[in-house]
């Protein structure tokens, strides 16, 4: 059988070409030709057109400029007020990966800075982002990939294999199935299960921190066998998607993780976390560092609208979800033309302070797979105004009484949305000019999101590319560092803002906040995100006032006087109302709507309410069923 490489090298002359491979989906050819490599007459251009494929030329190398030189010549090429931080070379790829605070002028007007790097040098460059706030995690996952550039070279050339080479599995019939290992009537431990007659992927691969009983997706169901996974994707970093998949790495997977370079970030450091507060309770963890590492080996990132096949037939593209930074709703393109299912993983269909809304215009859609975290007929929520209204009254009532208030939220996504919104409300003077402590995680993903600012909407966007107007860099806000900076924090006299991890009171600094704060009535505790069943925020949320704190040996009971709010308008999920219209403004319709991620009742509430409201297929799947969708 003639594979796709073998038809590309057919057409170019045998003398340009050194070596050829894949890098995932994307083919990478070779030159040791310099006058080849630096104009092709448009060669590559018409084979991109021709095989409708991500095709790049490098130099191979053999002839590119030594290290040294290399990084003197970049240095000399690139301005000054790009504000270089950073030269790494790849060097199996041929690629110069250069981190700058102004990306814009280390690329220069139409590429001239980056085209004047590929002819004095002969090294590809890629342009990243420092971030506004110093990031130890990036640096850590860019230093893991750098190091491991032999491997990951190897790696993605086998991935491109995979995806060319042709079938490995009997093919005798068409059909798709889809299983629910998590997330089914539930919310926790999402996992979906993909099977066709040559293909096995897994769709997010999640914790339920909720509780230890049904903690784990079901990896142990007839149908699933890690020794035949093809590919994992993850459309966001929040653990009750992504908290399982360094547990495959464990149990011996190596295969590729798609998800948004976002993703790969936050979820990394939010994965650490989660291994910290195991060992802290005392538990043993599921996995360790070395795992997370592999994954991080092994994750190939995706830009949004960017289309990549996975295995000979599945095709994917991610778009953006609005959930929180670098989510993605994940198109399926199946078989030639056979299915095309959207799976929306958590989605926002409105527009946040931080984000766009959810899209709606996909190529094709016959199934959508979607989330239900408050699709009840209940779940009406209050617009953004109504909500930023209420914060700004709760933090003013607290800060006249001299009060603090805490803000459990989660590391990503509301965290740095309430940052936003109590920097505008400071600003312009809603409420007085207090201290807004950040504790847990939160700082440092805020400095990724400095990292990803075209992941973000307009506004902040806008914001972050000037300096003196990042509103995350707003002098409103204090990270807190250590246990003697908390303590000082909870016993000094006056109002504060406290946003602590985690969000729903399952460990972290938020429960240490509220050890100490909860017995006095002058402060507040607002939950801004959803709080699992079976989480202290739901209890406290359903009224327990009185709540033990076990330190080995010792119960302390502590009782609930502070003010105990819950704002949900600030949400990164839909509304009902927003639920609904998606599915309405879905272009096309989808054929068949299968409603997962939300308790028992509301699953099965929006299910009923889209059949009626819009006559289409609709079911609500338990852990462990499976759908047939072709």
């Amino acid at each position: 059988m003639v594979g796709i490489l073998d038809e590309i090298l057919k057409k170019l002359p045998k003398d340009n070409i050194s070596s050829a491979g894949y890098e995932g989906a994307n083919i990478v050819l070779y030159t040791k030709d310099k006058e080849f490599f630096l104009d092709n007459r448009g060669l590559i251009r018409e084979l991109v057109n021709e095989f409708k494929k991500r095709i790049e030329l490098r130099a191979d190398p053999a002839i590119v400029l030594d290290l040294e030189s290399a990084q003197k010549a970049v240095k000399k090429i690139i301005p000054k007020e790009a504000g270089v931080s950073n030269i790494n070379f790849d060097a199996q790829r041929s690629r110069v990966i250069i981190e700058a605070e102004k990306p814009g002028l280390a690329i220069g007007k139409q590429g001239a800075v980056l085209r004047e790097i590929r002819e004095k040098t002969l090294w590809a460059p890629l342009v990243k982002r420092t971030p506004a706030l110093k990031s130890k995690l990036i640096e850590n996952i860019r230093a893991v990939l750098y190091q491991h550039s032999d491997y990951r070279r190897k790696f993605l050339d086998q991935v491109g294999h995979r995806i060319y080479d042709g079938w490995i599995r009997e093919k005798k019939h068409e059909w798709v199935r889809l299983s629910f290992l998590g997330g089914g009537r539930q919310v926790g431990r999402s996992c979906l299960f993909l099977q066709t007659p040559e293909s096995r992927v897994i769709l997010d691969c999640g914790v339920n921190i909720a509780s230890d009983e049904q903690a784990y997706p079901y990896l142990d169901a007839p149908e699933f066998n890690i020794k035949d996974l093809d590919a994992v994707i993850i459309t966001h970093s929040h653990l009750d998607h992504i908290g399982f998949v360094p547990y495959l790495f464990k149990y011996g997977y190596r295969g590729p993780v798609y998800c948004t370079a976002p993703t790969r970030d936050v979820g990394a450091l939010l994965l650490i976390d989660y291994v910290k507060i195991m060992r802290a309770r005392g538990k043993d963890p599921i996995f360790d560092i070395e795992d997370i590492r592999e994954m991080v080996k092994h994750t190939i990132c995706l830009d949004y609208d960017e289309v990549s096949d996975i295995t000979p037939d599945v095709r994917i593209t991610l778009y953006n979800a609005g959930h929180i930074l670098g989510s993605a709703m994940v198109h399926m393109h199946i078989g030639n033309g056979l299915h095309n299912m959207l799976y929306t993983g958590d989605m926002k269909y409105g527009r946040t302070s931080l984000l766009e809304p959810a899209v709606t215009k996909f190529p094709r859609l016959e199934t959508l797979v979607m989330e239900s975290t408050y699709g009840g007929k209940d779940n009406v929520l209050p617009s953004r105004s109504q909500s930023e209204a209420h914060l700004s009254e709760v933090i003013s009532k607290t800060v006249k009484r001299g009060g603090k208030v805490l803000v459990p939220v989660l590391g990503s996504g509301r965290g740095q949305e309430v940052m936003l919104i109590v920097e505008k409300m400071i600003k312009e003077g809603q409420i007085p000019k207090i201290p807004v402590y950040i504790h847990g995680m939160v700082w440092d993903i805020t400095a990724i999101h400095t990292a990803y600012p075209e992941f973000l909407n307009r506004e902040v966007r806008k914001l972050i590319f000037h300096k003196d107007e990042n509103p995350f860099l707003s002098d409103t806000f204090r990270q807190v560092g250590s246990k003697k900076e908390q303590m000082q924090i909870v016993e000094e006299e006056g109002p504060c803002v406290i946003l602590a991890t985690s969000g729903m009171l399952v460990g972290g600094p938020s429960v240490e906040y509220l050890k100490h704060l909860a017995d006095n009535p002058k402060n507040s505790l607002m939950f801004v995100c959803y709080q699992g069943e079976g989480s202290l925020g739901r209890r406290i949320q359903m009224g327990e006032r009185e709540i033990t704190f076990t330190t080995g040996q010792r119960h302390e009971v502590t009782p609930v006087k502070c003010e105990v709010y819950t704002e949900e308008g600030l949400t990164g999920h839909s509304g009902r109302n927003q639920l609904t219209n998606f599915v309405n403004r879905c272009d096309p319709k989808p054929r068949k709507v299968a409603v997962c991620h939300g308790e028992n009742s509301r699953c099965l509430d929006l299910s009923s309410s889209v059949h009626k409201m819009m006559r289409i297929e609709t079911v609500a799947p338990r852990n462990l069923e499976i759908i047939r969708l072709k």
